[in-house]
């Protein structure tokens, strides 16, 4: 396959298809160490760009090196990952053209509840974030259940306080 790095109108750096490539066609490998997703998120602790791609035992990651690692995030992409024997491949979802940048859907499915991981694909469709449709829900329900939390704690406090008044007065 002939593909390059170079300069992505959606970030930083993309990869891209010198040659076209048909639907369904196993493009490259996700290459990299496997390490565990603790030895990652200590590695990367502060880190503001990682190469990371989740595995399905969700205990471990590639840490991406070689030109997949560049593929970037699109809602609309034109790949797809397959973890096939503990290998990661990226196949073509429809036929590519010579030029075309090469991206794939990250579904992210972790992170702080206060990370938004953007997207800039420019998707007519686009999410506005990395994180999957699935993420999305669990993070809504996980933040309206913090904030009845709040709404809980704010309100046993206000009781405390007015029995402490009461107690004052007698």
């Amino acid at each position: 396959m002939s593909l390059v790095v170079r300069r992505s109108k959606i970030h930083n750096a993309g990869c891209y298809t010198n040659r076209p490539i048909k639907k369904d066609t196993q493009i490259i490998e996700y290459t990299g160490p496997r390490i565990t997703v603790r030895e990652a998120n200590r590695k990367y602790k502060n880190a503001t760009r990682t190469y990371l791609f989740g595995l399905d035992d969700e205990k471990h990651v590639i840490d991406g090196e070689g030109i997949a690692a560049f593929m970037n995030h699109s809602c609309d992409p034109n790949c797809e990952p397959d973890e096939i024997g503990g290998r990661v491949w990226i196949f073509a979802l429809r036929d590519i053209k010579p030029g075309e940048e090469l991206a794939y859907d990250y579904s992210l499915y972790d992170g702080e509840l206060d990370d938004e991981s953007p997207c800039y694909c420019g998707a007519k469709k686009c999410r506005g974030t990395m994180y999957s449709e699935w993420e999305l829900k669990r993070r809504a329900k996980l933040r309206k259940k913090m904030a009845l939390a709040k709404k809980k704690k704010a309100a046993a406090r206000k009781k405390s306080a007015k029995e402490k008044k009461r107690a004052k007065k007698k």
